[in-house]
């Protein structure tokens, strides 16, 4: 009976995919404006926000604060991240909004007395929790250039979760599972109806205690978060429960307008976050790299293709473990030399296009995201542009919160570097750039995009997939820009991730062939399969035309463009 039942549910699950990605891959094409999200309800609302006259920013921020309602395993209030911003002039600026360390946080809060981290803590406890930045951070550049009053880009998100949006299969399958899961008692009821049952698909979900933490967003701002009476009970269960965010943390926060990352690719330019992401300047080197191969010789897809993309992201991989962090507490960071022509040249000049390199040195590896991030990119009738990344890192956070409160946190705090000068050939990192100290922004992979070509948008993409984010947005950027890949054909070719460290080539099983396989394998490529890379969500506008296309990715089946 149990294996019947399994069989049933995933035979279903694997219908309403193919049933819904088959409407999904298509592009979408509008005159006025464009959002592409990972729910297509808060596609929808970012829309309405433009057509009512609002910009981009306007339009993300409604957006934004609309996911943390329909698409809580990254949409959030509770964590962090990025806007990369171009204006109708050209010009580029960012927001860094991502999590900082707690004032009582120390370098080895997570190790018991063997020196190694103690029960997970750092990714599975109140511990694990940063100060979220996503408030602040869509505050501040709404206050910077917004047009459209506060309380009408909120408003949206309070709707939804008051009055209830139709329950969506994923989330259903979701509140099964949590339904089990009495470790963590905010989330065995979080999708519960008023009757106490899991919402039925199809019902309205409604969400009454994260529509009175909106209502003091929407009627205070900033302050309504970070001060007053949310503060207050944010305060109280982490007194209660063994987090250690205090009101204190939470008035000191800020979020910081920061300028972008620029580099070039035969005539584009490309801008990026800078650090704390570490994705714009790993993007940008890795770019650089593909510049200097000679194209009339390997065709997409080929072994060679894939060797030459796997050595360019070991080497940025290996040179973004060493150098990058929060740049406040790291004001040395050399991101100009990594991000230059000659820098990559150098890096280039070490690759046997017929052997795959080894990665041998345990100074350096890889502090990463978790899986469950979010992306989505918005433009608007004058050719403002918006690349949003946020997260709670591993998919709903710590998937802890108070009822009070209606929000997941954040478990960010695992992005630091938890045991000092330890260091493996493997996931464990322990050099300084990234280690914890208090007010401290952890490293990121996040890896919001704008190309820009003649000063105006060109491509606005971004993606979540923790660790792979960087190299699923620089594999996309270069189907657009060098394969001249139109944007969902770019965001569903093979994608493959290296890291540098561990020394593997993971790709997307049946998208690669077999002799492939077997041709990189005797190239020196340890090879993973995984089921996909990325969930990519991406615009392209056509200065000639005035057309905006946009594209979600399949691997999003509730995601989706809008424009008008």
């Amino acid at each position: 009976m149990k294996l019947h039942f399994k069989r049933s549910f995933f035979s279903l699950l694997a219908f309403i995919f193919l049933l819904t990605t088959s409407q999904l891959v298509a592009q979408t094409y509008a005159k006025n404006g464009m959002v592409v999200s990972a729910n297509k309800a808060s596609s929808e609302v970012g829309v309405e926000i433009l057509k009512k006259g609002g910009n981009a920013i306007d339009a993300a921020v409604a957006t934004a604060f609309s996911l943390a309602v329909t698409h809580p395993a990254a949409g959030n209030i509770g964590g962090g991240g990025f806007i990369v911003f171009m204006k109708t002039d050209g010009d580029v600026t960012t927001f860094d909004f991502r999590e900082k360390a707690p004032l009582a946080s120390t370098p080895t809060m997570f190790l018991g007395e063997d020196g190694k981290v103690k029960d997970n803590s750092n990714h599975d406890s109140l511990l694990a929790v940063g100060v979220p930045g996503t408030v602040a951070g869509l505050y501040a550049a709404h206050q910077k250039y917004g047009k459209l009053p506060w309380k009408d880009v909120v408003q949206p998100a309070v709707d939804q979760a008051e009055n209830g949006f139709e329950f969506i299969w994923s989330l259903y399958f979701t509140a099964q599972r949590f339904k089990k899961a009495t470790e963590y008692p905010l989330m065995v009821s979080y999708f519960d109806d008023d009757n106490g049952e899991i919402t039925e698909p199809g019902k309205l979900w409604k969400q009454k205690a994260l529509a009175n933490t909106l209502k003091h967003i929407r009627d205070k701002g900033r302050d309504g978060f970070y001060k007053g009476e949310v503060a207050q009970k944010i305060e109280d269960y982490m007194k209660a429960n063994g987090g250690i965010i205090t009101k204190e943390d939470l008035a000191k926060y800020d979020a910081v307008e920061r300028k972008a990352v620029k580099g070039t690719y035969k005539g584009y330019d490309i801008y990026g976050m800078p650090p704390p992401s570490s994705g714009g300047a790993t993007l940008i080197q890795m770019m650089n790299t593909m510049e200097l191969v000679d194209w009339e010789t390997i065709e997409f897809n080929s072994t060679s293709y894939v060797h030459v993309v796997a050595e360019a992201m070991r080497r940025g991989f290996a040179d973004r473990a060493e150098y990058l962090g929060d740049p406040d507490f790291n004001p040395e960071m050399p991101v100009d030399k990594l991000i230059s022509k000659a820098h990559a040249k150098n890096r280039f000049e070490n690759l046997d296009m017929k052997r795959a390199s080894v990665s041998d040195s345990v100074k350096f590896g890889h502090p990463y995201d978790g899986k469950d991030t979010t992306h989505f990119s918005v433009i608007d009738k004058d050719g403002n542009a918006v690349s949003l990344t946020y997260t709670l890192e591993h998919g709903y956070g710590v998937k802890m919160g108070s009822k009070e409160l209606g929000f997941i946190f954040n478990n960010e705090m695992g992005d630091f570097n938890a045991v000092p000068g330890v260091t493996t050939s493997g996931y464990q990192i322990g050099t300084p750039p990234n280690l914890i100290a208090p007010e401290k922004r952890m490293l990121s992979s996040m890896t919001p995009t704008i190309v820009g070509k003649n000063g105006k948008p060109y491509l606005v993409i971004g993606s979540p997939g923790g660790r792979t984010i960087i190299n699923t947005v620089f594999q996309t950027t270069l189907n657009v820009l060098e394969f001249n890949m139109r944007i969902d054909k770019a965001i569903e070719a093979m994608k493959i991730h290296h890291q540098w460290f561990p020394d593997v080539l993971t790709y997307e099983k049946h998208l690669m062939s077999p002799d492939t396989k077997k041709a990189l394998e005797a190239m020196g490529h340890k090879l993973s399969a995984r089921t996909s890379l990325g969930v990519l969500m991406g615009i392209t506008f056509d200065t000639e035309t005035g057309i905006i296309t946009g594209a979600s990715d399949s691997a999003r089946p509730d995601g989706g463009a809008v424009g008008y």
